[in-house]
């Protein structure tokens, strides 16, 4: 039997869905990809956006027209969050919510076994533990993504993923050593530890992401890199404990989605503008080197011209890294989606140009300071002779070389930039 994976969303859905696919060859499964005739198509959804519901569809059927005898799993955001709509999906012969990844297997043969259609999404309740879960490979990547969060109890007025993802959930320190050790054994050399509210880890059992941190670096893998952050989370503990561990790379991604304070405060964030401006002036101060990454909304409801500015001026203030610019999407289900002011699509491409484009000049910067310094870069595959690597501020590079570099960290020295990034040579 054949099954093929297709996945949408966050970082958090890739290493889920390394999880089920761990699961299913250990049932027997060849796993091929999604572009190939499969006996079983599973489509792991994401359900931050509308748009993300309305792709999930169309995949589906683009899957089934592969092999249309074959079994096609919705799993994932999507149902858990919206069970009804999922469900009048036909498209799909089994729906599964997050918390029916461990079951995967045994509804893929009820569904061989009867031939019925199957909908199993479980609630979640308030004391419930983290899933027991871990990682094995991560097929053709030299760097681990590595699930140590689960949940969100933010409630930011624009976002369901606390419907579709529950209370925090922490995994326990142990296992987060247990997992990266057996990566490290496997040949890793970067583990990238992420969540759906990373910021939150241990607020369920008495911890922090210190914690987190500390029993990271304990293990043999030579770099520990962070998801996305709320900049609440940057304390001069938190800062000092990255510079002790040295393992942690100097990349912090903070989301801001606004620099207005007015719009972040519709937007239900727990920090303004002066708190995410310290929480970069701290980890600037402290770490030079480092670099800063974040994700923008623009058109949020109610973003009145003058509010738009406000957030542009921050950013510019700020010069970040790299900026993620997103035009806001209504999502049924959310306060936001109820709110009066919602802008049209045509101003919020508008506005989002705007923003891409100032984000576009502090991101040529960055990448212009990077030349004719040296820099450690774990190298992927490449091709044509040439490989791709990130340093570890997180700026992509590219080489030509006849040397196998794939796996390894080498050191690179940065001859050049472009939009996509620098690219350099080894000795």
């Amino acid at each position: 039997m054949k099954a093929a994976f297709y996945t949408l969303g966050c970082k958090v859905n890739q290493y889920e869905t390394q999880i089920m696919e761990q699961r299913l060859k250990e049932a027997g499964y060849e796993i091929v990809p999604p572009d190939s005739f499969a006996d079983v198509y599973i489509v792991n959804s994401c359900t931050v956006t509308a748009e993300s519901d309305r792709k999930t569809r169309q995949i589906l059927r683009r899957l089934k027209s592969h092999n249309p005898d074959a079994i096609t799993v919705l799993s994932g955001c999507f149902p858990q969050s919206a069970v009804e709509r999922a469900s009048k999906m036909e498209e799909a012969d089994i729906i599964a919510g997050t918390k029916e990844r461990a079951e995967i297997v045994n509804l893929i043969d009820e569904r061989l076994k009867t031939g019925k259609r199957i909908v199993s999404v479980s609630s979640y309740n308030r004391h419930e533990a983290f899933e027991p879960m871990r990682a094995e490979s991560f097929y053709g990547r030299t760097r681990a993504f590595v699930k140590i969060e689960d949940g969100c109890e933010s409630y930011c007025s624009y976002c369901i993923i606390p419907k579709a993802r529950g209370p925090v959930r922490s995994k326990p320190p142990e296992d987060i050593k247990t997992e990266l050790q057996g990566l490290s054994e496997k040949g890793y050399k970067e583990a990238v530890l992420v969540g759906i509210d990373l910021s939150s880890y241990g607020k369920d059992c008495g911890l922090s992401l210190v914690d987190a941190l500390k029993a990271a670096c304990s293990t043999d893998i030579q770099r520990i890199r962070l998801g996305s952050l709320e900049p609440n989370v940057i304390t001069e503990e938190f800062v000092e404990t990255v510079i002790a561990l040295k393992k942690v790379c100097p990349h912090f991604h903070l989301s801001l989605q606004s620099g207005c304070a007015a719009t972040l405060k519709r937007m239900n964030r727990r920090y303004t503008p002066e708190r995410y401006k310290e929480a970069v002036e701290l980890l600037r101060e402290r770490i030079p080197s480092c670099a800063i990454t974040t994700d923008i909304i623009v058109g949020f409801p109610g973003e009145t011209e003058e509010e738009f500015n406000e957030s542009l001026r921050f950013a510019r203030e700020i010069g970040f890294s790299q900026a993620h610019v997103f035009p806001y999407s209504k999502r049924e289900g959310t306060r936001a989606a109820k709110m009066p002011g919602q802008i049209s699509k045509a101003e919020k491409a508008r506005r989002g140009h705007i923003m891409a484009e100032e984000c576009r000049k502090s991101r040529a910067k960055f990448l212009e300071s990077h030349v004719g310094k040296t820099y450690p870069v774990l190298f992927e595959a490449g091709e044509n002779g040439g490989f791709e690597g990130f340093t570890p501020d997180y700026v992509p590079v590219k080489v030509n070389t006849e040397k196998d570099l794939h796996g390894k960290i080498v050191d690179t020295k940065i001859t050049g930039w472009n939009a996509d990034g620098c690219f350099g040579t080894v000795e």
